[in-house]
């Protein structure tokens, strides 16, 4: 049998990299179906729910590999590498996404800002909305969207976690 660390690491990868792979795939098929643009509240609950379901069954296979014991720590642990892992993997594929896939995303995403700012706004300046439009722009970086994909990815995995693990957890009996 292998020790507990390693137990814990392979779970962590395993997971990860599921969590990870699904993250691309809902990526991908937004973007096939042209949403890649939309800021949908239907997509946040479907990445939410996506991600909190791979947690729990990974805290749940942690949980199944020490014996059926569990303490919140070790689920928060356990969640915190699968979503680091994830996280990880979806900052490497946005990347290659803006760069190779889509290099015009960031111009077409401050384009789309743009216009939606005049919609709903137009009582603003020219001056005001240029101005928001290059936060915009510096917000949509790749390295500020790679940290708030990790940022994002590991406060949600705290927060799936803690409640994967406050459902799940059993801890042993010390006498």
């Amino acid at each position: 049998m292998e020790n507990k660390p390693n137990q814990s690491k392979n779970i962590m990868l395993t997971y990860g990299l599921y969590l990870g792979v699904a993250s691309i795939l809902i990526s991908v098929v937004y973007y096939v179906l042209g949403m890649a643009y939309e800021n949908d509240w239907k997509k946040s609950v479907i990445s939410i729910a996506v991600s909190g379901l791979i947690l729990f069954l990974g805290i749940k296979k942690f949980k199944e590999s020490n014996e059926g014991f569990l303490t919140v720590g070790q689920a928060i642990k356990t969640g915190l590498g699968i979503s680091l892992v994830a996280g990880i993997i979806s900052v490497v594929y946005t990347i290659i996404f803006m760069l190779f896939i889509e290099p015009e995303f960031v111009n077409n995403l401050v384009e789309i800002t743009r216009q939606k700012t005049y919609e709903d706004n137009p009582e603003l300046t020219e001056e005001q909305v240029d101005g928001a439009m290059e936060i915009v722009k510096k917000m949509s970086s790749p390295g500020m969207m790679s940290a708030f994909i990790l940022l994002a990815s590991l406060f949600f995995g705290f927060v799936i976690s803690l409640i994967s693990g406050l459902i799940l957890k059993k801890e042993q009996k010390t006498y």
